[in-house]
């Protein structure tokens, strides 16, 4: 995947509501995972946050909830949702054997693009 397509994405995700946003997660990775990945330990938050009506979302949130829809987009771009949601609950060598959830949730950003870039773009090297 070229790099424009990855900027290309990270555009489209900074233009769509943060409803949608975790809406489309929802929707490929589950409600409880959407949840984790942003950090809070309430399993059910993104079931609210997917509705329009729901309010502010923490910035925090914010912020993981769309590094991972980037991450979702990417891999589901090149391979399928399928894939993609397995790439987000696998142990990653990219990541030190941890899962991107749990990467994202600590924050780790470079790291999990570096992860999904390697597979969006069949570059393992990372």
């Amino acid at each position: 995947m070229p790099t424009t397509t990855i900027n290309d994405q990270y555009l489209e995700t900074t233009r769509l509501s943060i409803h949608e946003v975790v809406r489309r997660l929802n929707g490929v990775l589950g409600p409880t995972l959407v949840s984790t990945a942003a950090g809070t330990s309430d399993r059910k938050a993104a079931i609210r946050w997917a509705k329009a009506d729901s309010g502010r979302i923490r910035a925090e949130f914010e912020n993981r909830l769309r590094l991972a829809y980037r991450a979702m987009t990417a891999i589901a771009e090149v391979e399928n949702a399928h894939v993609a949601r397995a790439w987000f609950i696998s142990a990653n060598p990219l990541l030190g054997e941890d899962t991107p959830i749990l990467a994202i949730r600590e924050d780790r950003h470079r790291d999990v693009v570096r992860a999904f870039t390697a597979v969006a773009t069949g570059d393992w090297a990372g």
